[in-house]
């Protein structure tokens, strides 16, 4: 694990809700691509369940920083895309029970029309730095 620095609320900006103003660290980059709510057999999981989708992406997440020998500790940076902000909430407690409030990474909520296919509720990528 590399060590990270995150700064919610730099000179001059409006404190940050939910997220972090400023990750960064010391190490290997690691882009994890958009992570989509499909089990290891390549199956949905959760149509039209934006909560049981959310567990099932950043349980994803995990798995893929994991392949890179990183941890949701290593995160500096997450971007959200949801098909509506309405799934927000739901995003928030899954990540809730991976990253601690006091560990938040810089992010970005995205909301577009839709997704590779129709019945993705949300995608969700990961920046990452892992000591070298």
């Amino acid at each position: 694990m590399s060590e990270l620095t995150r700064i919610p609320a730099p000179d001059g900006l409006a404190p940050a809700a939910q997220y972090s103003h400023v990750a960064m660290g010391t190490g290997t980059f690691v882009a994890i691509s958009g992570q989509l709510a499909l089990d290891e057999d390549g199956k949905l999981v959760g149509e039209g369940d934006a909560a049981a989708q959310a567990r099932q992406v950043f349980e994803n997440l995990r798995r893929a920083l994991a392949a890179a020998g990183a941890t949701f500790d290593d995160v500096v940076k997450l971007t959200y895309f949801v098909t509506d902000m309405a799934h927000m909430p739901a995003i928030r407690v899954a990540r809730a029970a991976h990253i601690p409030d006091d560990r938040l990474p810089a992010a970005s909520a995205v909301q577009v029309a839709s997704l590779v296919r129709p019945e993705f509720l949300m995608e969700v990528e990961a920046f990452a730095v892992v000591a070298p």
